[in-house]
């Protein structure tokens, strides 16, 4: 699969990642990259252990790379959960709810980087 396909398979926007990222070989090096951020997986750990501070820092981190990448989908998922995280005081039904949408979007996201051809 190309890019442009992959793109469209995650819900992305490769037109608008393409004009912060001229170059394709560009957008193609920080896209492999993001398999290996952890901020998905801080986030899970984070809300498995009620560290709603940490959880915070996490989804903020996810939804900022999301947007720089243009990964629309994924990015509209860990900004629900980011705002849903922000304060002191937190719905954990809701919370809970977005944890399962985010991580769908997530794995929709790693599936389709996975099927890159490089």
């Amino acid at each position: 699969m190309g890019l442009k396909e992959c793109y469209k398979e995650l819900g992305g926007s490769f037109e608008e990642v393409s004009k912060r990222l001229p170059k394709e070989s560009m957008i193609m090096k920080f896209v492999l990259k993001f398999l290996n951020d952890k901020s998905f997986e801080n986030l899970t750990t984070a809300i498995e252990n009620h560290d709603y501070s940490t959880a915070f820092m996490a989804a903020h981190t996810l939804k900022g790379v999301c947007q720089n990448l243009s990964f629309t989908r994924l990015y509209e998922s860990s900004h629900l959960i980011t705002e849903a995280l922000r304060g002191d005081e937190h719905d954990e039904s809701l919370i809970s709810e977005l944890v399962k949408k985010v991580t769908e979007d997530y794995k929709v996201t790693a599936d389709a980087i996975k099927k890159l051809e490089t």
